[in-house]
Order: structure tokens, then sequence, then C-alpha cells
């Protein structure tokens, strides 16, 4: 196997690894909520004016499944839907209370995911961090290049 096919296998596995040790503890702690549901509600926390494209954007869906998800969400009372007074057409959304809990209870479950990660991350010097993130960001761009090459444009749609 060349180094690039097990760059590409061993990050796979790295992903599936944390994917398999987080599951049952985020599943035990929002119970009731779908990963996707949850990444939502994070990333309407975390920016302001979150609508439909920009969570399409962000995760990778279409404008539709985007839809059928914040509409889950608002049913859920987890979030809610908004409008600017100076921009009628365009509908935004923020989370409830109930939605800021969810977020909460997430934000502490990754914080207790990363203290126990802490000890390989406090032997990697800034150089090596560095390097896996130049790495990272280019694999993206190319990534990103080979999307558009399809005819999709994701940060557009």
């Amino acid at each position: 196997m060349n180094k690039e096919d097990q760059v590409i296998m061993r990050f796979r596995d790295l992903f599936n690894k944390m994917v398999w040790l987080n599951k049952s503890k985020m599943e035990v702690s929002l119970k009731g909520y779908t990963s996707t549901e949850v990444h939502c509600i994070e990333y309407i926390g975390r920016n302001e004016d979150s609508n439909v494209t920009k969570l399409a954007e962000s995760f990778y869906m279409t404008s539709g499944a985007i839809s059928k998800l914040t509409k889950k969400l608002i049913q859920k009372g987890l979030i809610e839907s908004y409008q600017k007074q100076e921009n009628k057409k365009e509908i935004y959304f923020r989370l409830t209370e109930q939605g800021k809990e969810i977020e909460k209870v997430h934000e502490e479950l990754h914080n207790e995911f990363r203290e126990r990660d802490k000890a390989v991350f406090e032997q990697i010097t800034e150089k090596q961090f560095d390097s896996m993130l130049n790495f990272v960001e280019k694999y993206s761009s190319h990534l990103d290049a080979e999307i558009k090459k399809m005819g999709v444009d994701l940060k557009s749609e």
C-alpha cells in the first residue's frame, strides 16, 4: 500500500475510532436527538444569522434536506426562525432555551473528549500542528476543486 493510501486509511480508521468511542456517551447524554440535529444546533449556536444556505454549505447537504431538518428542530422546540426588519425574504434561525441546553451538553461532552485525548496533543509540537493543518487545508482545497469540476459549487448553493 502506498503512502497516500496509508494516510487515507489511517484518517478513516482514526475517524471511525473517535466516532465509536464517543457514540455511546453521546447517545446517553443526548438521547432522542440525532447526530445531525445536535451538530445543526451547535452550528446555529455558534453562528449568528444562520440560514438554510449557510447550513447547507456547512453540512454538504441540499437546501431541501436542511429545510426538513430545521422544521424538525422547530417542532422539537430547539430552534426558532426569525426575519430581519430590512430583509423579510430571508429566514434565519436561533436557539431556544431548550436548544441552548442541548448545545451546552454537547459542548461538555466535547470538553470531556478533549480532556481524554489531551495526553496525545500535549506531545505534538507547534511545527507538527502546522504541518498537519497545512496538509488538511491542501487536501480540503483539492477536494473542493474536484467537487467544483463536477459542476457543484457547495459554497454558493
